[in-house]
């Protein structure tokens, strides 16, 4: 009787986490829990009848066995990537992504010519919409939305917790009379967009004000960063979609002070995980949105 051959997704997990030295990178790269890594490995070690790792406290170290089982599976794994990617960039797909306006134009479009390196077998159709109607209907495969994650019955994914910042032209504070202080933002006409209220910067701020109601109040978060670089006033925003116009001085950030919001989340349409290419794009934008680790990473496994 032939020998049962390990599954892959067990052997992807024990290549991934013995090159990353930790269960918890390896999640990461996998876009899986750990506690499923770790269950991944414990079968495979459970089939081989040898230990793979070590666990010490926090970190892992290959066994012997584990080390030779490395080096006997790594060419064997990259032989069968190589394989895939061949074969699969012999047939194109159709991906149609559809994107809130303000993180598509202000962060998505500078990475694009990364994911076409990548995946030059994937033709991208890109659209803006806030709508989740189209995701449901499956009129689009992937979207990309702002929120709290929750949509039933559309699986989500969340790319990272937004920072949101006070943000406004260089010369707004002078015109009113300085913002040197939060409370000084009652001489300033606050910008602002439905899905961003002001409050929960208001309090990490230590203002016990009430959700503002008057001035300019925009559906569109685009136009509503164009109006304070304009000098319209103070907007609320995610930092990622205000880093160009920080870098270039066209806007500045009122106050140092940031609050954490809920995100942007990758939302597929209900069939949409069956398909390879559409999940090839979700984990390359989960990892493109990925903040940097630094430089001193103390997460072992």
């Amino acid at each position: 009787m032939a020998f049962r051959l390990p599954p892959m997704h067990a052997l992807e997990a024990f290549e991934a986490a013995a090159r990353q030295q930790s269960f918890v990178k390896a999640a990461d790269e996998l876009c899986v829990t750990q506690s499923a890594v770790s269950h991944r490995i414990r079968q495979l070690e459970d089939d081989l009848g040898v230990r793979l790792f070590l666990r010490l406290n926090r970190n892992i170290v290959l066994t012997p066995p584990g080390e030779r089982y490395l080096a006997g599976i790594r060419a064997a794994l990259a032989d069968i990537e190589r394989a895939t990617h061949a074969i699969a960039r012999s047939v194109r797909h159709e991906l149609r992504v559809s994107v809130a306006p303000a993180i598509g134009s202000k962060w998505l479009v500078s990475r694009l010519a990364d994911f076409q390196r990548q995946h030059p077998d994937i033709d991208l159709i890109l659209s803006t919409s806030t709508q989740l109607g189209i995701i449901r209907s499956g009129e689009v495969d992937v979207g990309v939305r702002y929120g709290h994650g929750k949509w039933p019955g559309l699986p989500a994914f969340k790319m990272s917790d937004e920072v949101l910042v006070t943000v406004c032209s260089p010369d707004y504070p002078a015109r009113v009379g300085g913002l040197d202080e939060p409370r000084h933002l009652a001489r300033a006409s606050l910008l602002r967009h439905p899905i961003l209220p002001w409050r929960p910067w208001l309090q990490a701020a230590g203002l016990d004000w009430p959700e503002p109601a008057g001035g300019v109040r925009f559906d569109d978060a685009v136009m509503m960063i164009e109006a304070a670089a304009a000098g319209n006033g103070v907007a609320l925003s995610p930092r990622r979609l205000v880093e160009p116009h920080l870098a270039a001085g066209s806007l500045i950030q009122a106050f140092a002070i940031e609050a954490i919001d809920h995100g942007y989340h990758v939302l597929l349409s209900p069939d949409a995980q069956a398909r390879p290419w559409v999940m090839g794009f979700v984990n390359w934008l989960l990892a493109a949105a990925r903040p940097l680790p630094p430089e001193n990473d103390s997460r072992a496994a």
